[in-house]
């Protein structure tokens, strides 16, 4: 019997070798049931060897043959290089590719009719109904003709028994099937228009080669990209839009709709099971154009993928932390160039590795400076919260609350940010100064006062807020410290009892029917101030926020996060963004007690690019990213010991290196998280040394115990 070497779903290496069975025929990239162990499970055809280095009789033979297009070459090939370069199991990563197991099972079509061949004079009025309706030839459902005729689902299969219907089958249609890249066209901007051909002019000659569309807020980015994924279309190929966050997708969505004719498939996590499956069976057959999905979209097997866009670029959500860990921005980039295909990457405050690569030339800088349509960028005033002192226990300065109130009394909206959820972010006793934490986190629990509780926004716990202190017994001592975007809401309810007031956070609006129901809201005008987190502080455009308060600029600077400066200046930047889209003039205040600081500065002067050149100065003199290369170890176990001494064993067995610098282990800074102890170990590089290989034969000397788990990030982001 032949031999096929199978990778399979599952946290595993290596690809295994099975029998074929008679009249079965298998080539690479078959998908395939196969028995691993006790169990069945799903894989992919990863090769076919000449012969197997395990005797036949040991062998197992593939279970099933699914009816589907193989995956791809380019999406194999893709699958093994984030395997390698993250250090991830092969199957792990195959896992987020098939990732939709029903999906591999052809779908039950359902029972639909349509007129029968002859009808005969003389139909009732009932049967009449029938025959009109169904006068387009298009087949319908018993369900949607009852609605629309009153015809019982009974009469209709008497009808199909007397030949006056017939009975066929109906399969869901694939979403984003037929979008037209020519149904709506916009008329670009000189500046658009210089951007949109350079990249069609890729487009159009093929191959590979990564774009940085970089452009103010409110400039027309989409614009831009609309027109290369109109040029993609034309060839027949199909795109993929990743976002960072699915409240992206509820603006956009309209718009594309409006471009293209019909809505883009969308792929997330709250997708119900039935979508996730004709999604994915669609893009694989090639069925469906357009996909916008979050960054486990990336690992669709796409049947003829022509365009790739990111947006929001610089994002930290593209980077997934757990499980399977890699950056979905960098792996866009490898897919494309696997693929031979361009790849833009978008964003009004590009990262500094992005803005790197572009200054050196391999990526393609394209700017668009200025706001659309003219619009104005927004006045940014910084509001010096040492001198312009909100009242005790407030959080407001007098200086935005009249500006507030202004922009109220003018009828137009108000947006505050802050990124702090629930309503205070610590609960202290006044007596003895205990401080209520998370009893499996690092971390303090944060009040939900709408729901009397306190909830760890890392693990999940949650309890009732006590009467009295747990330490000193003492009552009617606990107090709220600090704001988060609910004691905000109860102090514009305070000063501006007659606005309308929106929160807009992640636990609130926690499904996208909320989001979207919140989205129309505030572009109704039927919201007079919005208070939220980053939710809010990209990809919307609210035509009538004229007036943006940051609650709290210093928050996010500190922690030790050598990307604490950039990202807090990205955040900022893209809420003042929201101020003025169109024709009604912006202002921005930034409240801080930092008001000499250079972010505070460069952000109230708009000077992105000298921000980012200093910032690209101090990383390079301190030899960090992306002057080098940063890979991090995290140990973690349930017992503390025992994770400290695994930790303290790695770190003596480190390689010696002039180009490598070890530092740590050291306690982490969430030390304990979800129960589990946590150690790491930062590695820091010469960008010409191959870091991955250097991890693994220095973790190869040494002998993890079972209780303990070692994870590797490549490229760390978060350094918690």
């Amino acid at each position: 019997m032949p031999v096929v070497r199978v990778l399979v779903t599952s946290p595993v290496e290596k690809a295994y070798d099975y029998l074929v069975p008679d009249r079965m025929v298998l080539g690479i990239g078959d998908y395939v049931t196969v028995p691993l162990g006790s169990r069945s499970i799903t894989g992919v055809v990863w090769d076919i060897p000449e012969t197997s280095d395990v005797p036949s009789a040991k062998l197992k033979a593939v279970l099933e043959r699914h009816d589907l297009p193989p995956m791809p070459d380019v999406s194999r090939h893709f699958i093994d290089w984030v395997a390698n370069y993250n250090m991830a199991a092969r199957g792990a990563v195959l896992k987020m590719a098939v990732s939709v197991q029903d999906a591999l099972t052809p779908p039950t079509p359902l029972t639909g009719y349509i007129g029968g061949d002859a009808l005969p004079e003389g139909l009732d009025e009932g049967q009449q109904k029938i025959v009109d309706v169904l006068a387009d030839g298009l087949p319908r459902r018993a369900a949607e003709l009852q609605k629309v005729t009153g015809v019982s689902p009974a009469r209709l299969k008497t009808m199909v028994k007397n030949n006056l219907l017939r009975a066929v089958d109906i399969f869901a249609k694939a979403p984003c099937a037929y979008p037209d890249p020519d149904k709506m066209a916009v008329g670009l901007t000189h500046e658009q228009k210089i951007s949109a051909d350079v990249i069609d002019s890729r487009i159009g000659s093929g191959g590979y080669e990564t774009f940085l569309l970089d452009g103010v807020t409110g400039s027309g980015k989409t614009e831009v990209y609309f027109e290369s994924i109109a040029t993609t279309l034309r060839k027949g190929k199909q795109v993929l839009i990743l976002m960072p966050e699915i409240a992206l997708t509820t603006s956009f969505i309209g718009r594309f709709a409006a471009r293209f004719g019909c809505t883009p498939a969308l792929w997330h996590s709250s997708l119900t099971p039935a979508q996730r499956r004709l999604t994915w069976r669609s893009i694989a057959s090639g069925d469906t154009k357009v996909v916008v999905g979050a960054r486990s979209g990336l690992f669709l097997p796409y049947a003829d993928l022509g365009l790739i866009v990111v947006d929001e670029e610089h994002d930290q959500s593209f980077k997934q932390e757990e499980v399977t860990i890699y950056n979905a921005r960098d792996m866009a980039v490898v897919r494309a160039h696997l693929g031979k295909i361009p790849v833009i990457l978008v964003s009004a405050t590009p990262s500094l590795e992005t803005l790197q690569n572009a200054w050196d030339g391999r990526y393609k800088h394209l700017c668009l400076p200025d706001r659309y349509g003219g619009a104005e960028k927004p006045d940014i005033q910084i509001v010096d919260l040492l001198k312009d002192k909100p009242a005790r226990q407030h959080f407001l300065a007098p200086t935005l609350l009249d500006a507030m109130g202004k922009t109220l009394d003018q009828k137009q909206q108000v947006m505050l940010f802050l990124n702090r959820r629930g309503f205070a972010p610590l609960t202290l006793c006044r007596t003895c100064g205990h401080r209520i934490e998370c009893p499996k986190c690092t971390a303090w629990l944060v009040e939900h006062r709408a729901q009397t509780r306190l909830q760890c926004h890392h693990c999940g716990f949650s309890m009732k807020v006590p009467e009295k202190c747990p330490t000193c017994d003492d009552t009617g001592s606990l107090v709220a410290c600090g704001p988060g975007v609910e004691r905000i809401a109860e102090e514009v309810a305070e000063y501006f009892p007659a606005a309308r007031t929106l929160i807009l956070a992640s636990d609130i609006t926690d499904t996208h029917d909320k989001l979207l129901s919140a989205m129309d809201s505030i572009r109704q005008g039927d919201v007079d101030v919005i208070i939220g987190t980053q939710i809010i502080a990209k990809g919307h455009h609210f035509p009538k926020i004229t007036c943006v308060g940051i609650v709290d600029a210093d928050l996010g600077l500190s922690g030790g996060d050598l990307r604490a400066g950039e990202r807090s200046f990205q955040l900022l930047h893209q809420v003042a963004g929201r101020a003025g889209r169109e024709q009604l003039k912006g202002h921005v205040y930034l409240q801080t007690y930092n008001a000499n600081q250079r972010i505070m500065q460069m952000l109230a002067a708009d000077n992105r690019d000298g921000f980012m050149a200093i910032e690209a100065e101090e990383r390079t003199r301190a030899n960090m990213p992306p002057a080098s290369r940063l890979a991090a170890l995290i140990i973690t176990g349930k017992n503390e010991g025992q994770a400290k001494e695994c930790a303290m064993t790695i770190g003596r067995a480190a390689p010696r290196d002039t180009a490598v610098r070890v530092l740590g282990p050291a306690p982490a800074q969430m030390y304990r998280l979800r129960g589990q102890y946590r150690q790491r170990i930062l590695i820091q590089a010469a960008r010409n040394v191959d870091i991955q290989k250097m991890i693994a034969t220095w973790m190869t000397s040494i002998k993890i115990p079972s209780s303990i788990r070692v994870t590797i990030d490549i490229d760390p982001i978060s350094f918690l």
